[in-house]
């Protein structure tokens, strides 16, 4: 941590006023201070973003602690009662009545504190995960995402194997205790614990590393394309799961990755050039009603529908989330992903796959779209998700679905449900049946031969040939 003096911490209660105030992304209005504070150092800037997120991901208990959101008693709070600084080590820091405020907070109980509040969410927010997942364990779930999450990477297979890309990394932190492994379930992920510029490593600039979540991660597997197969990315974003997917498929086959935004396709077009995949096709849609869809109707083997959501499962990175979100925002979300995962499915060609998934925590926006999907669409039918992963040598049961939780798996909360659509077999019987039942009622309705008949078998015999009398 930065050495904090009274100019440090008046801008970080700026910064964290700017990012209180409306509903912007936490990053977006972050990214904007730094802009407009560019002699800010390195140190400086880590401060302000640490003491900015930590207030996002404590921001209940501190507003009691607080008695309010004024920015600058909020940071005291978080200095104080999470950091564990003391008044000695504030004293050349604070003004005189930052130093009330600072007694008033460290003397405040916290016996009598709401359970919303020790869990940090809104109150709306804890009653729909208490109502899920009862109280004791949402507490847990809750304080799982108190705390930032570590840096996982994906090793593109393409360009290097795993064992490599640590080998390299353990070197280069072996002076710190930055301690890079493997990660216990994606056979491409790395784990390191602390935060690292990647963006300037050579393993990134070359394509040989990603940042991206073990969770994430594992939804490509989940997917399980095969070599040459057609596969549709159809919510893609930035491509972070598309471009795994080109790497499983060893760069053969096609992938289209669709996406409403131009502006996170030209991301991945730029993420796509240091991969060193082929196989990747970009395709700008309006929406999932685009006409330019219809001619791929029964084409995809694998169609990955991560679709927009709520994004609760990534409140250790986005913990501004919690707080920008609203009941009537989890029904409109989950009336679009019904819509989505619907008109996906029409992509999916007979015997291929559908997989649906979210970052979600709730199962309004996970079970119970998986649950209509398959009582609307009786020609799907549910996948075992352990059972997939088990073919990849990948040893995780959560279920018929894929539910990650970030306490027991130290990933994101991801959510993901794999349908297979009827074989072309069965289709193919039923329509023999049909064949047969329109011969059948041809030869019934079939007129008898008249008794006057022509025989025609040779030039020689037909000259002869006569008329029958009737």
């Amino acid at each position: 941590m930065s050495i904090i003096n009274p100019n440090l911490l008046r801008l970080a209660a700026m910064a964290l006023a700017d990012v209180l105030a409306g509903n912007g992304p936490a990053d977006a209005k972050l990214g904007w201070f730094f802009r407009q504070n560019r002699e800010l150092g390195t140190r400086d800037r880590a401060f302000v973003a640490e003491s900015v997120y930590a207030v996002l991901r404590r921001r209940g208990f501190l507003a009691y602690l607080a008695d309010g959101e004024d920015p600058r008693k909020l940071l005291l709070a978080w200095l104080l009662r999470i950091q564990g600084m003391s008044m000695r080590d504030l004293d050349e820091v604070l003004s005189k009545q930052q130093k009330e405020w600072a007694q008033a907070i460290k003397a405040k109980s916290t016996d009598a504190m709401p359970l919303a509040m020790q869990a940090d969410l809104p109150q709306w927010l804890w009653e729909a995960m208490a109502a899920q997942y009862g109280e004791a364990e949402a507490l847990v779930i809750s304080r799982s995402m108190h705390l930032p999450a570590s840096l996982d990477l994906r090793v593109n297979t393409i360009k290097a194997t795993r064992d490599e890309v640590i080998a390299q990394l353990s070197k280069e932190q072996h002076a710190s205790e930055n301690v890079v492994v493997a990660t216990p379930y994606s056979p491409s992920g790395i784990r390191m614990a602390q935060k690292m510029t990647i963006s300037r490593h050579p393993l990134f600039t070359d394509g040989k590393i990603e940042v991206q979540d073990e969770g994430s991660q594992l939804l490509a597997y989940l997917v399980a394309p095969r070599r040459g197969e057609m596969v549709a990315d159809f919510c893609a974003g930035a491509g972070g799961k598309s471009l795994a997917l080109g790497a499983l498929m060893r760069n053969s086959g096609r992938i289209y990755a669709f996406d409403v935004s131009d502006k996170r396709l030209f991301n991945l077009g730029q993420r796509l050039k240091r991969s060193g995949l082929s196989n990747l096709h970009s395709q700008l849609i309006s929406s999932e009603k685009d006409p330019k869809l219809k001619r791929l109707n029964g084409k995809f083997d694998r169609v990955l529908v991560d679709a927009p959501c709520s994004g609760l499962g990534t409140l250790r990175r986005n913990p501004d989330l919690k707080w920008r979100q609203s009941p009537q925002d989890i029904i409109e979300l989950s009336t679009k992903q019904t819509a989505i995962l619907a008109r996906a499915a029409k992509l999916v060609k007979a015997g291929g796959r559908l997989i649906y998934a979210t970052c979600s925590l709730l199962q309004e926006e996970n079970e119970a779209i998986a649950e209509a999907f398959v009582a609307t669409h009786p020609d799907f039918a549910l996948v075992n998700a352990v059972e997939i992963l088990a073919q990849q040598q990948i040893v995780l049961d959560t279920g018929k679905y894929l539910k990650l939780l970030p306490h027991l798996h130290q990933t994101d909360g991801f959510f993901a449900a794999v349908f297979q659509k009827a074989v072309a077999v069965q289709k193919a019987a039923v329509m023999g049946k049909i064949v047969e039942q329109i011969a059948t009622s041809e030869n019934t309705l079939k007129p008898k031969k008249s008794r006057a008949t022509i025989k025609v078998a040779s030039p020689k015999k037909a000259a002869k040939a006569k008329v029958k009398p009737a």
